[in-house]
C-alpha cells in the first residue's frame, strides 16, 4: 500500500469520480491513477468504487470506509510536513480560512491587516460559503480554521472556541415611522415587510426563534446571504431590514437609520474552530488572538486537550465574551 494510492482514492472522491479531472488535478496521467486504484484493491481484496466499463459509478459501502481512513492519513501526512516547516521557518507558510460573508466583510478585515503585517510571508487564502459547506471544507482538511454562527451541529468533528457576541438592528430609511419609536417592540416589526437573511446564515435562527416564542409570524418577503444586498432593497422600499449590527456603517449607508434590537433578539456567538488532533503552528496561535483576544495560546492549548466540546464550553462558561 502506497501512500500516492490513498491519495488517489481520495482525491477521486472529491472529484465526483472523475478520473480525468483527478489526473489534472494531480499533474499526472489517467491511467496512471486507475491502474495505482486496480493495485489498491487487488491487495485489499475489495472494490472501492463500482463501475461501468472504464467508468466509476459510486463508491461501494467498504469504499466510502477506506476513503475516510485515507483522508485521515493523508491529514496526519499533512501535519508531519507542518510540523517540519514550522522548525523550518516559523514564519513561512499558508493560512487558509472558511467563513460567512458577513464575517468577511465585517468582523475580518482588521483582523486579517494586523495578521499580514506580522507574518508577511505567510500566504492567507479565505473560502466563503454557507454554514454547512464551511464545515464541510474544514472536516475534509481543506481549510485550517471555520468561522461560523450559524448551523454549528455540522462542526462535530472539529473543536470550536467561543470568539465574540453580536445583535441585530433594524434598518429603515431616514423618514420610516419606526424612526420615531422609542423602543420598538415585536409586534411592530411584525407589521412591516422584512428583509433579512436567508435560514441558516448570520443568527437567522435565533429571529426566526424570538417570533415564534412572541406567536408572530414575520412577513419575510426577501431573504440573502449579503447585509450589502439586504441594505439595497430596504432602500428600494421592499420591508426594513433586520442584520447584523457590525453590518451598519453610519457613513456608507447614510441613507438608512440603524435600530437597536438587542432587546428583541438572543446574541447570537461567533465561533472559531479546527479540526481535533491539527498542528498549530505559531502564526496560527497568533491569529486566534488577534481575532477574540481571550483566546490566548495557554487557553487553546488547553482546550485542545479536552475530551469534548462540552469539556470546551466549560472552560469558557465563566468567560464573559465581548459584544459586537
Amino acid at each position: 500500500m502506497k501512500l500516492q494510492q490513498l491519495r488517489y482514492i481520495w482525491e477521486v472522491s472529491r472529484h465526483d469520480l472523475n478520473v480525468s479531472a483527478t489526473a489534472q488535478s494531480l499533474y499526472t496521467s489517467q491511467p496512471g491513477i486507475s491502474k495505482q486504484i486496480r493495485l489498491l484493491e487487488d491487495e485489499l481484496g475489495l472494490e472501492i468504487f463500482s463501475r461501468s466499463g472504464k467508468h466509476l459509478t459510486h463508491i461501494t459501502p467498504a469504499g466510502k470506509l477506506v476513503i475516510a481512513k485515507a483522508g485521515e492519513i493523508l491529514r496526519e501526512v499533512g501535519s508531519i510536513k507542518t510540523v517540519a516547516q514550522e522548525f523550518k521557518d516559523e514564519k513561512k507558510g499558508s493560512l487558509n480560512l472558511a467563513t460567512t460573508h458577513t464575517q468577511a466583510r465585517y468582523a475580518l478585515p482588521n483582523v486579517i491587516s494586523s495578521f499580514i503585517a506580522s507574518y508577511p510571508d505567510v500566504s492567507l487564502n479565505m473560502h466563503q460559503g454557507t454554514p454547512v459547506q464551511i464545515a464541510e471544507l474544514a472536516s475534509q482538511g481543506e481549510v485550517d480554521f471555520a468561522i461560523a454562527t450559524e448551523a454549528l451541529e455540522h462542526f462535530s468533528e472539529l473543536i470550536m472556541l467561543p470568539c465574540y457576541n453580536w445583535n441585530r438592528c433594524i434598518v429603515v430609511p431616514r423618514e420610516h415611522p419606526l424612526t420615531r419609536v422609542d423602543s420598538i417592540t415585536l409586534e411592530q416589526v411584525a407589521n412591516y415587510r422584512l428583509v433579512t437573511y436567508v435560514f441558516g446564515f448570520t443568527g437567522r435562527s435565533k429571529l426566526d426563534e424570538a417570533f415564534s416564542r412572541a406567536g408572530l409570524e414575520p412577513k419575510v418577503v426577501f431573504t440573502a446571504t449579503d447585509a450589502d444586498v439586504i441594505k439595497t432593497y430596504v432602500r428600494s422600499g421592499l420591508g426594513i431590514g433586520i442584520i447584523a449590527k457590525m453590518a451598519y456603517d453610519p457613513e456608507s449607508d447614510s441613507g438608512l437609520v440603524a435600530l437597536d434590537a438587542s432587546h428583541l433578539f438572543d446574541y447570537s456567538t461567533t465561533m472559531i474552530g479546527c479540526l481535533r488532533g491539527t498542528f498549530l503552528r505559531g502564526y496560527m496561535y497568533r491569529f486566534f488572538e488577534l481575532f477574540a483576544p481571550h483566546l490566548t495560546r495557554d487557553r487553546v492549548e488547553e482546550a485542545f486537550k479536552a475530551a469534548n466540546q462540552s469539556e470546551v464550553d466549560a472552560l469558557f462558561s465563566n468567560l464573559s465574551l465581548p459584544v459586537k
